[in-house]
């Protein structure tokens, strides 16, 4: 077995963890920080909407065209007087993309390409978007994430609890806010492909949140019938469980997505099929971090404010400070570190934490009889 496969075992069976609960302020800071980030680009750069949203004409010249993308640019802006965006294709050929133009205005801009490339106006495919079609389309995408997001909601409310659904909703609202940032810093265009790609991650995001909660809620389900954990304790013990594989699978549908953005939009062009990918690549990564770090945390958070939750944790702490377990004891269970301890483990364990924050289970050796001592072999005559 691979040392990662190790790793995944120990994390499975509380031999070792993380204490993702108990440092969760340290990723809430990381969140945040993300998320100010992203917002800030917004509203720097904003988004450059599509000719789907916004009206306008895509205009695609014939296969190697003999003409920059450069030249292309300028003699659509100067025939035009709006902003172009010009995209190599696979095949050689160039996309033109002018916002903001009507029928006739298409044309002009159409016969200046034909004009600069030396080709019949013909040659020049053209395609023209309406302003209304465009509204339809930002109305309908909106509506569908609305949807999307009530849907959610209810489930997670009948299927777990609404405390988990407000987790799950903080988490997807986490992703979205970070992939629609780096649309902004990276300049892609937000087309019909983009809005695909945003309800996809929406799903996986979802997809990994819950495999996490199920944990959790196996983990916690019964937390006032026993004085051991407190709930913090045992839902982190559900992120570890499941750890592992929220990363096995990310890094799994990591890899199809990165070759269909970094390798398939070089040989095959852009298009449609990068804004997928770009929404695909940052959504998967961003709810992988959100599933493990900020959903369970968040809904941790939620169950505190419990009277039950709090009275139930106040006395598993004190038990540990009658017994001397405080947070000073170096080899000893803590309001954070015994998250990490195992269900029904022997009276005679102990935890270590290392360097990188890791608890690892340690035999406490038992103290050894006098009457044995001063004969050879320490057993009875």
């Amino acid at each position: 077995m691979s040392r990662f496969g190790t790793l995944g075992a120990k994390l499975y069976r509380g031999e070792m963890a993380y204490d993702f609960v108990g440092r969760r302020k340290f990723w809430y800071a990381i969140s945040v920080l993300l998320v100010i980030v992203s917002l800030t680009g917004l509203g720097v750069r904003g988004l450059y909407m599509g000719v789907e949203f916004q009206g306008g004409a895509v205009l695609t010249t014939p296969p190697d065209a003999s003409i920059s993308q450069d030249d292309a640019r300028r003699v659509a802006e100067d025939a035009s007087g709006n902003d172009a965006r010009v995209q190599e294709l696979g095949s050689g050929a160039l996309r033109i993309q002018v916002t903001g133009l009507d029928t006739e205005e298409s044309g002009e801009v159409r016969e200046a390409i034909a004009a600069e490339l030396g080709v019949a106006a013909t040659d020049v495919n053209a395609e023209v978007v309406g302003p209304s079609w465009g509204d339809q389309m930002t109305d309908k995408a909106l509506r569908g994430v609305i949807i999307f997001l009530a849907l959610v909601s209810i489930y997670l409310a009948i299927a777990f609890e609404w405390r988990m659904a407000l987790g799950a909703l903080v988490a997807l609202l986490h992703d979205l806010a970070i992939t629609v940032g780096v649309y902004a810093f990276v300049g892609f265009e937000v087309t019909p492909g983009t809005v695909v790609g945003m309800l996809t991650i929406l799903g996986y995001s979802l997809y990994d949140t819950v495999v996490v909660f199920d944990k959790v809620k196996e983990k916690t389900g019964s937390v006032t019938k026993q004085t051991r954990f407190t709930f913090g304790e045992l839902a982190n013990q559900g992120i570890n469980a499941t750890v592992v594989r929220s990363v096995n699978t990310s890094v799994v549908a990591l890899l199809p997505v990165g070759g269909l953005l970094f390798i398939g939009t070089g040989l095959l062009g852009g298009g449609m099929l990068k804004d997928i990918a770009l929404a695909l690549f940052v959504g998967l990564a961003a709810g992988t971090f959100s599933s493990i770090f900020i959903a369970t945390p968040v809904v941790v958070d939620f169950r505190l404010r419990d009277p039950e939750i709090k009275a139930h944790d106040r006395r598993i702490l004190a038990k540990r400070t009658e017994r001397g377990e405080t947070e000073d004891s170096a080899n000893a269970p803590t309001a954070v570190h015994a998250a990490v301890s195992r269900p029904g483990a022997p009276a005679d364990e102990a935890l270590a934490t290392d360097e990188e924050g890791f608890v690892v289970v340690q035999r406490r050796q038992p103290v050894s009889r006098s009457r044995g001592r001063g004969r050879p072999s320490g057993k009875r005559r």
